[in-house]
C-alpha cells in the first residue's frame, strides 16, 4: 500500500519559529499582566454520548498506545479539556475533543492538558466522534479553532452511528480535505498511520494497511500462531515419530 506524498505541514525552521513565537507570545502576556489559570486543572467535559462514542474513544487509546508501547514521546487521551487562553474558563462554548495526540510530549497522567504549561505544544493529531448534538460545532467551529489557534495539522471526525468519515490536513495555514486509498483509508501524515473504517469502528493501520490490533487482538494472534504451531508438530510425530534429538 503506498503512502501518500503529503505536504509537510511546516518545515524545521517553521517549526521552530512557531515555537518560539508561541513561547514569546506567553511571556509577554505574563509582561502585560496577563494572569493564566493555575496549570493544574481538572478536566471539565460532559460525558460521552452514548456507549459506542465511549468504546470507540477507548479503542483508539488503546490501540495507538499498544503499537507505540515502546515510546515515551507522545501523549495519547479524550475527552479531555485543552486549556489554551485565560479567558476560556469564562466560556462554555468550546469542549475539549473526543481523542487527540500531542507529539514530543511526556507520556504521563494528566488532569488536562495546559497549553502554557507544555511549553505551547497543541494537539498534532484530532479526531472528533459526531453525533446530533455535537457534529455541526465539530464541522464548523471546532474545525475553525483547530485550523486557527491549535494549528493542529491533522483533524478528523468520525460518526459512530452514520459511519461518516472525513480528515483534513493543514497546507498553508488552511485545511485540504484528505484523499481516500482504494481501501477508503485516510492518510495521518503526523501519526504515519492510515485511518479507517473496520466493522463499524474507526482503526488504525500500518503504512502496510496493517490493521494496528489492540492488546487482546495482540495475545490472541499469538496464541493462535502457538496453537498452529503445536497442531503442525502433533502431525508431524503422528507421521513421523518424535523429532530426533539435536
Amino acid at each position: 500500500m503506498s503512502v501518500p506524498a503529503t505536504p509537510a505541514t511546516q518545515s524545521a525552521p517553521e517549526a521552530a519559529s512557531a515555537l518560539d513565537a508561541e513561547a514569546s507570545f506567553y511571556e509577554q502576556a505574563q509582561a502585560d499582566g496577563v494572569t493564566f489559570p493555575p496549570g493544574d486543572r481538572y478536566s471539565d467535559e460532559p460525558p460521552l454520548e452514548t456507549d459506542f462514542h465511549l468504546q470507540q474513544m477507548l479503542l483508539l487509546i488503546k490501540c495507538l498506545e499498544w503499537f507505540w508501547r515502546d515510546r515515551q514521546d507522545f501523549y495519547a487521551s479524550g475527552n479531555l479539556t485543552i486549556y489554551y487562553s485565560p479567558n476560556q474558563t469564562k466560556s462554555k462554548d468550546f469542549r475539549g475533543p473526543d481523542f487527540f495526540v500531542v507529539l514530543g510530549a511526556e507520556k504521563r497522567p494528566r488532569k488536562s492538558w495546559v497549553v502554557w504549561e507544555e511549553d505551547g505544544k497543541y494537539p498534532n493529531v484530532i479526531i472528533e466522534l459526531l453525533s446530533p448534538s455535537t457534529a455541526s460545532t465539530d464541522r464548523s467551529l471546532k474545525k475553525q479553532i483547530y485550523q486557527d489557534t491549535f494549528r493542529t495539522p491533522d483533524y478528523f471526525w468520525f460518526d459512530p452511528n452514520t459511519q461518516e468519515f472525513q480528515g483534513f490536513h493543514l497546507v498553508d495555514g488552511a485545511y485540504q480535505d484528505l484523499p481516500p486509498n482504494a481501501q477508503g483509508h485516510l492518510w495521518s501524515q503526523q501519526l504515519q498511520l492510515w485511518l479507517g473504517v473496520v466493522a463499524g469502528q474507526l482503526r488504525f493501520f500500518t503504512p502496510d494497511g496493517e490493521l494496528v490490533p489492540t492488546p487482546e487482538e495482540s495475545a490472541l494472534a499469538e496464541q493462535q500462531r502457538r496453537e498452529a504451531a503445536e497442531a503442525l508438530l502433533a502431525q508431524y510425530r503422528d507421521r513421523f515419530g518424535d523429532l530426533p534429538p539435536e
